[in-house]
This record gives structure tokens, C-alpha cells and sequence, in this order.
């Protein structure tokens, strides 16, 4: 235990945290204000009635009228805060807790990379990013330093490997190593300028689907070690930058490219980014004094990370079907949902059958979700119940609902006999009115 102390709570050139810093607010900042300017935060949080949260987190509701736009605004100012290293704690933590905010208010517009970012968030808020190149250490010579301890490099590595390992190993499954599902993922993009065509091809979906395998399983023990470093890096801006052309999937490619910083020697990064060329690092071994309790609790959070992933095995069926599991265990890109729904609401006291029409709740991308996702058919049973309780009807919520998963058949995914709005949801158990899948080959057995 103490070689992993002493490893851990090394004393090494914090050059790689503080740059990474200002990259990272940067890009928080791009995304708030970009959310803004592309119409995201309108088609999210102000167009809906109302939005499908994560379930637990009901009474976090998006702000009325447009308060949204202000609370981007706010994220965006944090971001700038946090790019100039002032009041760094406060900024840090502020955007850490509204983002996190931002991601359990809605669902419909889910993505790993948005939990990936609510993760960062309170790491960053909790590391000591601006003891130098920052206005705080400007202002307060005191807390100025060209340190860090060895931890903070090692959580961030740490975390990343196991974001793409996970990733990596979620992709070896038949409707990825067959390319079929590369090939659906890629039919909306033909009309992309210059590459358009070229997606469509099968070679390219091949080579796709084989890169897109070894590099989430190589590209941090590659980084990590020197001989191989450079080629990842390079690989690693070409992978990134073609998901970010093709996917389009905000500033995750060119947060991934940042992450390099914690690869290449501290000195290399001093030498590019900082004035000062020569870190002053002291040389005595000392523990701080809480070091038992930083060293449990970067144990604790890494083994949930490495757990969470994989809690999808206790549930019955698999999770390319029931959905449960599948989010916080960075399953990209794997599958595409597509289905139809028919909603049925039964007065209990009169019998009286009422088929709801679904434009008249949903947008167009909630519809889509609501066909295809059990726990979005669950949410919007519950959201009609009170509906109908405000006019002092008890009502049950039946659904009929057909599902096919990528290139699968259709199959009924909801038992039609029973009142979602009855039964309760379950977190850490499968909820028995998700029918079972039965595709075998786009729904595979684990």
C-alpha cells in the first residue's frame, strides 16, 4: 500500500491540468453558446410541453418562457471563467452542477458524451486546474504552483480507458462485425458534401467498423507508451475529426483531442503553451495529510466506473432490446430504434376508451422516442395519468407498441394487457411488461 502511495501522491510538473484547463473551458463554452446558436436548447427545452427526464429526477424542470437561454448563457460565462482561470472553484462547480442540471432534465437528446462531460465537470471542479496560468494565481501568488500529485493525471487516464475500452468491447457484437449497422448509420448522410457518396460505400463501412474497434481498444496504452505515442496522436485527430464532420456530435471530437495533453511528457507541454520553461517541482516525498482519503476515494470511483457498465448482465434480455443498462455504460453508436405506438387511456369508473393522438403531447423527436424506448412508453403512460387527473378522471394507460431494432424485424416490445400506469419503474431489476426480443441475430445473446 505504501509503493501505490508513494506512486500516487508523487509530485509531478502540472503543466498537462492547467493547459487542459484552458481547453476545456474553451469547448464547455463553444457548447453552451453553440446549443444557443444552432437551436438546440429551443428544439430541447423551450418547444416541448414538457420534457422526458431521467426517471427519479421529476422535479427538475426546465426554466419557463426563456429561461433556458439564460441558463446557457450562464454556463457560457462559466466556461470563460474557467478558460481565465478566475474564481476557478466557484465557475468550475457552477457549470459542473448546471450541466448536470442540463443532462437529467432531458433525455431525448441523450449521449454519452453528455454524461462523459457531467463526470469532467466535477473532476475539474475538485482539481487544483489554476495554480497557474490562471487569474487566481495571478491575483493570489500564494496558491501558485508548477505541481500537481500523480492522482490527478492517473484519474483522468484511468477514466478514459475505461470509456473506450467499454466502447471498444460494446462494438463486438453481430450487427457491428457484420457492418450492417455502420451501413444505417451512414444511408442519412449522402448527401454530405464532398464525402457523401463515399459513406455509402462498403469497404468504407468495413474499415469503419474494424478502426472504429482497435482504436477504442488501443488508443490509451498506445498514447501511454512513448514509442507509439505520435502515431496515436495523429490517429486519434484523424478518428476524432471524422466523427465530428460525420456525426456531428458537438465538442466531443475536439475534447478527446484535448485529453492527449495527459499522454505527452509535461515538459513538451510547458515548452509549447507556458512562458516559463523550467518547473519547479520540490523533491521531498511527503503525504498530505487526508492521502487515505484521496487515495479511497480515486479507488472507489474508478471501480464504480468499471461496475456501471455492466450492471445490463443482472437484467433479463439483452440490452440492446429492454434498453435497461444502457445508459452511463458508453454504448455508442450501436444501435438505431425505430417503431409505432398506439396509446389507449380507460376511464376506470365509466370504461369509457380514449385513443390518444400523440401530436397533441409530443414533438416530433419525443414521438420517436415514446414508439421505441420502454422507458420513455412508461413516462409518457405517467405523464398522461396526471393529465387526467387535473380533470378528476382515474384513468389506465395501454399501450400497443411494435419496435425493430437496426435492421431486425419488427416485434411487439410493450405487453398491450398491462396499465403502465399502474406499475411501477424499476432501476436495478428488469420490469417484466418489456416483452422479450427475439431477433437473433440483431439482438444477440449475451
Amino acid at each position: 500500500m505504501d509503493t501505490i502511495n508513494q506512486f500516487l501522491f508523487k509530485k509531478i510538473d502540472n503543466a498537462q491540468l492547467v493547459v487542459f484547463r484552458v481547453c476545456y473551458g474553451l469547448l464547455i463554452c463553444a457548447e453552451a453558446f453553440g446549443a444557443i446558436a444552432t437551436g438546440w436548447v429551443r428544439r430541447t427545452f423551450i418547444e416541448p410541453k414538457f420534457t422526458f427526464n431521467f426517471i427519479g429526477f421529476e422535479w427538475l424542470q426546465p426554466l419557463p418562457g426563456d429561461g433556458m437561454y439564460y441558463y446557457f448563457v450562464l454556463m457560457g460565462i462559466c466556461g470563460i471563467l474557467i478558460t481565465l482561470g478566475y474564481k476557478y472553484r466557484f465557475s468550475a462547480f457552477a457549470f459542473a452542477f448546471l450541466w448536470s442540471g442540463v443532462y437529467l432534465m432531458q433525455k431525448t437528446s441523450y449521449n454519452n458524451h453528455y454524461y462523459l462531460l457531467m463526470l469532467l465537470g466535477f473532476m475539474m471542479a475538485l482539481l487544483p486546474a489554476n495554480r497557474n496560468l490562471s487569474l487566481d494565481a495571478h491575483f493570489n501568488p500564494g496558491i501558485k504552483r508548477d505541481w500537481m500529485h500523480n492522482w490527478i493525471r492517473w484519474l483522468i487516464i484511468g477514466q478514459l480507458f475505461i470509456v473506450y475500452t467499454y466502447a471498444s468491447v460494446a462494438k463486438m457484437y453481430g450487427d457491428w462485425v457484420d457492418f450492417s449497422i455502420i451501413e444505417i448509420l451512414m444511408r442519412g448522410k449522402k448527401d454530405y458534401w464532398l464525402i457523401g457518396e463515399l459513406l455509402q460505400e462498403k469497404w468504407l463501412h468495413k474499415a469503419v467498423a474494424v478502426f472504429g474497434i482497435i482504436f477504442d481498444l488501443l488508443v490509451i496504452p498506445a498514447l501511454l507508451w512513448k514509442p507509439t505515442r505520435k502515431f496515436a496522436f495523429g490517429f486519434s485527430i484523424f478518428f476524432h475529426l471524422f466523427n465530428s464532420y460525420v456525426f456531428r456530435i458537438g465538442i466531443f471530437p475536439y475534447l478527446s483531442i484535448a485529453f492527449c495533453l495527459f499522454f505527452f511528457e509535461p515538459q513538451t507541454i510547458r515548452n509549447i503553451f507556458l512562458r516559463k520553461k523550467l518547473a519547479v517541482i520540490p523533491s521531498t516525498p511527503t503525504l498530505p495529510k487526508n492521502y487515505r482519503w484521496i487515495s479511497g476515494m480515486f479507488m472507489v470511483y474508478l471501480l464504480i466506473q468499471l461496475l456501471l457498465p455492466v450492471r445490463h448482465y443482472l437484467f433479463q434480455d439483452n440490452v440492446l432490446w429492454t434498453e435497461e443498462g444502457h445508459r452511463l455504460s458508453w454504448r455508442m453508436m450501436l444501435r438505431t430504434r425505430s417503431g409505432t405506438a398506439q396509446f389507449k387511456v380507460v376511464n376506470k369508473e365509466t370504461q369509457k376508451t380514449t385513443m390518444v393522438k400523440m401530436n397533441d403531447y409530443l414533438t416530433k423527436k419525443q414521438r420517436r422516442k415514446v414508439c421505441s424506448y420502454p422507458d420513455f412508453a412508461w413516462q409518457f403512460a405517467q405523464h398522461l395519468k396526471k393529465e387526467y387527473e387535473k380533470k378528476g378522471e382515474d384513468i389506465s394507460v395501454y399501450v400497443n407498441c411494435r419496435t425493430k431494432v437496426n435492421a431486425g424485424k419488427s416485434r411487439p416490445l410493450i405487453d398491450p394487457n398491462v396499465d403502465l400506469a399502474a406499475v411501477p419503474w424499476k432501476h436495478l431489476s428488469h420490469n417484466e411488461w418489456i416483452l422479450p426480443g427475439e431477433d437473433k441475430k440483431s439482438i444477440p445473446k449475451k
